[in-house]
């Protein structure tokens, strides 16, 4: 499915207006980011349907169209450590669960979001499956 550019630019703006809020009050938690994703998404889509921890792990584990998946690097068990598909540089775990640094801060989840959805899908990702994904690594348990 393709999504038009307007609405991309909409939710990215809606995301970005929520993240600088909670930059503001520094947040700590992947809850934090899942509340901003939430109103960004909200506000993109007002019959906004909620995360599925289902949709998060479909979007982490498959190619979009392009060489790699999240779980190309992350592994397909993010409650391990990964390494980068080309420089094999090592990845720490991205599950919350298996490393309580992630998703902490405001500044690093958005450049790794950034980096990595441009990586995967060629695009920014949006507020919904920025929160899919997060509702996905949420849900595992070291």
């Amino acid at each position: 499915m393709r999504l038009a550019p307007a609405f991309l630019a909409t939710t990215f703006l809606a995301a970005t207006a929520a993240l600088a809020a909670v930059s503001d009050v520094h947040a700590e938690t992947p809850a934090d980011f899942l509340h901003a994703y939430e109103a960004a998404a909200r506000q993109g889509n007002p019959g906004f349907p909620g995360f599925s921890v289902q949709r998060g792990e479909v979007f982490f584990k498959t190619t979009h169209g392009r060489e790699w998946s999240c779980a190309s690097c992350h592994t397909p068990n993010p409650t391990a450590g990964g390494k980068h598909a080309k420089t094999d540089k090592p990845i720490a775990p991205l599950a919350p669960a298996a490393n309580a640094e992630r998703f902490t801060r405001p500044d690093k989840v958005e450049k790794w979001f950034r980096r990595n959805c441009n990586d995967v899908l060629g695009r920014e990702c949006t507020p919904l499956e920025k929160g899919d994904v997060l509702t996905y690594l949420n849900s595992l348990r070291k």
